[in-house]
């Protein structure tokens, strides 16, 4: 029979402590629902709450009311239909995100962007057009309140 002959610790209230603390929620990035790792390839639709991230190939559509993210190295071919969409990586089709669109170095995109705000940080690769969409509805009584140029 093995005894222990180490001595026993007892726990200090104020002494130093081996243990690390655990991460806090405030710490974290956002949690993430799911996970396009890189090296994987998938051709679908994508419909999903929360934060996902792709990080490998995908082709298709996708729809949600939540954040995608798009790393870098990823190379997506799409029609997005989501609330937020950050990009890194390589994106093509036309995206509508309800509050926000984020391009950061090194994106390449190219198709159409429909969204509330938008930021392209220097150095990413942006072929295709922009459209500010509040979502306020149509704005066609402001055109037509605009003075004549006509004398």
């Amino acid at each position: 029979m093995a005894q222990n002959t180490a001595p026993a610790q007892t726990p200090t209230p104020n002494g130093p402590s081996n243990v690390a603390p655990l991460p806090t929620p405030a710490s974290r990035s956002p949690e993430l629902n799911a996970l396009l790792g890189k090296g994987s390839q998938f051709e679908g639709k994508l419909i999903f709450e929360g934060t996902v991230r792709i990080d490998g190939k995908f082709s298709g559509e996708i729809i949600s009311t939540d954040q995608l993210i798009i790393g870098e190295g990823a190379e997506v071919k799409a029609n997005v239909k989501v609330g937020t969409m950050t990009c890194l990586g390589d994106y093509q089709g036309d995206a509508t995100a309800s509050k926000a669109i984020e391009l950061k170095a090194p994106a390449k995109v190219r198709g159409n962007l429909t969204t509330a705000s938008v930021v392209i940080d220097r150095g990413v690769f942006f072929d295709g057009t922009c459209k500010m969409d509040t979502g306020s509805g149509p704005t066609g009584r402001r055109a037509a309140r605009r003075p004549s140029t006509q004398p």
